[in-house]
């Protein structure tokens, strides 16, 4: 019964998103609240399942903190604090003008050309969202995009299309760049440079055939419009986007250490939990000494509580499947399929190397010894 429920309600949740007249976030947490009471409660009898679901224990253990990575069971709190602070760190650094500055001395750099600011944006987007969530990535660089667009008279569309799949590129990369890899990251201990040696090789082929592609299609309307640009064009300049050259230099050297930090969190042994929190502090601190007490609040008040809420529920809404069961189902047809079929697709193979044949469903057990972390990797 308590399969059948967890399906039912995961289906149903998903229809709903898909539906999209409902807030989002409202409709993972009420699916999760459902699991937790009917699924949990009612069907399994089984208090400890909802105590380990909301997973509240791995703030007090040293794990989280510093060494070692989190349980794939409940609520992924590693990743939910990492988007937060690296919420924050956006925020602060938008305050202090870092990626307009940015956009405009790439458009300075290549004299205000049109189709060379497309290739330098898309490889710029690519590389901000290694390190930074791809959509928080777009918003910024697409409302500055549009604001050059209505200055060198180009159609900005083509240009924020060609950002989006950029920036997703680039955020498949890396651990930090997207939350299914902050996910798996954190839930198999893998490192920055597991990531990179293995999706992002191939996100690295993909974005240059991405930048060819996007350069083929638009080169010609992108350069259209540039002839037809008028001659008495006031371009902007790079400095007028800095209003605080203290908070501007501050928030780009608290970017830059938190780079490095998640570039060498494997040797520090600090999870991307405290990564993300270092994150935070550094950017509040920043604003607060370079603007002031309501600037470093503003900061907290533009976070996206709405998507940190999403991902708690689905968390939840997962759980119901790998408590009951579900998952493991799936996960035992896909073996069987595998053995009888001889032979390991591609995509196995390449999850072998990346997961060291780990099962991200959670179906597996101390008696089951072909399926699990392999410390060595």
């Amino acid at each position: 019964m308590e399969k059948i429920l967890a399906v039912a309600i995961f289906v149903v949740m998903f229809g709903f998103i898909i539906w999209d007249r409902f807030p989002r976030q409202w409709v993972t947490l009420i699916s999760g609240a459902l699991v937790l009471a009917l699924v949990f409660g009612l069907c399994m009898h089984d208090g400890g399942a909802i105590w380990e679901t909301l997973n509240l224990s791995c703030f007090a253990q040293k794990g989280f903190w510093i060494g070692s990575s989190e349980s794939s069971t409940g609520i992924n709190w590693s990743t939910i604090v990492f988007i937060a602070g690296m919420m924050v760190m956006v925020e602060g650094m938008a305050h202090a003008g870092i990626f307009q500055w940015l956009c405009l001395k790439i458009a300075k750099l290549v004299n205000y050309r049109t189709v060379p600011l497309l290739i330098c944006f898309m490889v710029m987007s690519a590389l901000l969202a290694m390190f930074i969530d791809s959509i928080t990535v777009i918003l910024f660089l697409a409302a500055v995009t549009a604001e050059l667009a209505k200055t060198l008279y180009f159609d900005p569309v083509p240009m924020i299309l060609a950002e989006i799949f950029c920036a997703n590129l680039g955020g498949s990369a890396t651990m930090c760049g997207d939350p299914p890899n902050i996910i798996i990251g954190t839930s198999l201990g893998l490192s920055f440079f597991d990531f990179l040696g293995n999706t992002g090789v191939i996100a690295g082929v993909c974005l240059v055939f991405t930048v060819v592609y996007f350069f083929l299609c638009f080169r010609k309307p992108l350069a259209e419009s540039e002839k037809n640009r008028p001659a008495n064009v006031v371009y902007p300049d790079a400095a007028s986007a800095v209003k605080n050259r203290a908070g501007f230099y501050g928030c780009g050297a608290s970017f830059l250490v938190v780079v490095v930090l998640l570039i060498t969190h494997a040797q520090t042994e600090l999870t991307v939990a405290t990564i993300g929190c270092i994150a935070a502090a550094l950017m509040s601190l920043v604003t607060l000494l370079t603007s002031g007490r309501k600037a470093a609040a503003g900061l907290f008040a533009r976070v996206g509580y709405k998507t940190l809420l999403f991902f708690t529920g689905l968390f939840v809404v997962v759980a119901g499947l790998e408590r009951t069961g579900c998952l493991g189902v799936l996960a035992a047809q896909r073996r069987q399929g595998r053995c009888d079929g001889g032979h390991h697709p591609v995509g196995v193979r390449c999850g072998q190397r990346l997961c060291g044949q780990y099962p991200l469903c959670g179906y597996h057990g101390a008696g089951d010894p072909g399926y699990g972390p392999d410390p060595r990797r």
